[in-house]
């Protein structure tokens, strides 16, 4: 069966796909095409299967600090990545994992449209799912006012009135992309500092169309078909009041697939990220996690494209020989 997914103007054919495979990489960001680039490289039958082509590589309206491509859009990178996995044949299939379970001295992998997959060694490489307000009015208008994407949804915005809601890299290269688009931008943080790189932050401070709101949580979405506006609250003063905006854009960082790696037996740390070894290695032998889901003490948290693609190098790497040792010392006996 050939799949077929375009990723503005990306066309990727998956190929023949096979039952088994050396390694089966769940996830298709920097991490999981790396990890299929490498894998690729060492003569290892590989394939990816992802939600997202690109994982949120895809939606980051500029990317600034991957070596050598300076100021590349996003989905701009994910088909030089993806580009060069294809030079070696890999698979992609666009298709969720809902299961790895242990078949023998393999690993089976159980997709969402009932696919199976067996695996000698599995790299995971799922990332982390936006993170929610919470807030009355958020569920109910997404979709129609409310997204977790900017690049996906600021054009629906041309010469409107938004909102950003965040103090990392993420909010604030969203806010100076939605002011290319909108008529006026609200960046809202909660902190008196922001978490972003200073270079960014210096940009959305001399942006005549970005107004930074510092200290302030915005505590109820309005409207009743679509977005009319926001309340917001002063976290010093406790003073409230409505802002009117058309689009609200929420970028407050990201939540780990916790139930995910406990319902197939991937020891977690204290946040719910996948404990790993320096190698990417799980307490799972043939499992390994790789960019922003890994976690644990030997972890470096700094989620980046280039430490994302740099554990999932490691994670092919560390498959490559826990392959080549387990199944030719078994073919020596």
């Amino acid at each position: 069966m050939s799949l077929r997914f375009s990723l503005s103007g990306l066309s990727i054919d998956s190929g023949q796909e096979k039952k088994e495979y050396d390694i089966i990489i769940i996830g298709g960001g920097p991490a999981g095409l790396t990890a299929a680039l490498y894998s690729a490289r060492y003569k290892l039958s590989s394939i990816v299967i992802t939600e997202l082509i690109g994982g949120y590589m895809s939606e980051a309206p500029l990317v600034d600090d991957y070596p050598g491509l300076p100021e590349t859009p996003g989905n701009e990178l994910v088909k030089k990545f993806v580009n060069h996995v294809k030079k070696y044949d890999v698979p992609i299939i666009v298709d969720k994992a809902v299961d790895v379970i242990p078949k023998d001295d393999k690993w089976i992998v159980r997709t969402l449209s009932g696919k199976e997959y067996v695996g000698k060694a599995v790299i995971i490489a799922i990332g982390s799912k936006k993170r929610k307000l919470g807030v009355p009015g958020e569920d109910k208008l997404v979709g129609r006012g409310v997204s977790y994407c900017t690049t996906c949804d600021g054009p629906l915005f041309k010469d409107k009135v938004v909102a950003v809601i965040g103090g990392g890299n993420s909010a604030v290269t969203g806010a100076l992309y939605l002011a290319e688009i909108a008529s006026k931008v609200y960046l809202i943080h909660r902190r008196d500092e922001f978490r972003a790189f200073k270079v960014y932050v210096s940009k959305a401070e001399n942006n005549p169309k970005i107004t930074i709101l510092k200290n302030y949580v915005v505590t109820e979405i309005l409207g009743k078909e679509r977005v009319e506006g926001i309340r917001i609250k002063n976290k010093k003063t406790g003073n409230e009041k409505i802002l009117k905006v058309d689009g609200v854009f929420i970028e407050i960082g990201l939540v780990p697939p916790t139930e995910f790696f406990r319902s197939i037996g991937v020891k977690t740390d204290e946040n719910g990220y996948a404990k790993v070894s320096p190698d990417q290695s799980t307490n799972l032998p043939g499992i390994y996690v790789a960019g922003d889901a890994a976690g644990g003490p030997c972890k470096y948290r700094f989620e980046q494209i280039i430490t994302a693609a740099a554990e999932g190098a490691k994670a092919a790497d560390a498959a490559f020989k826990y392959i080549m040792y387990k199944f030719s010392q078994r073919n020596n006996t």
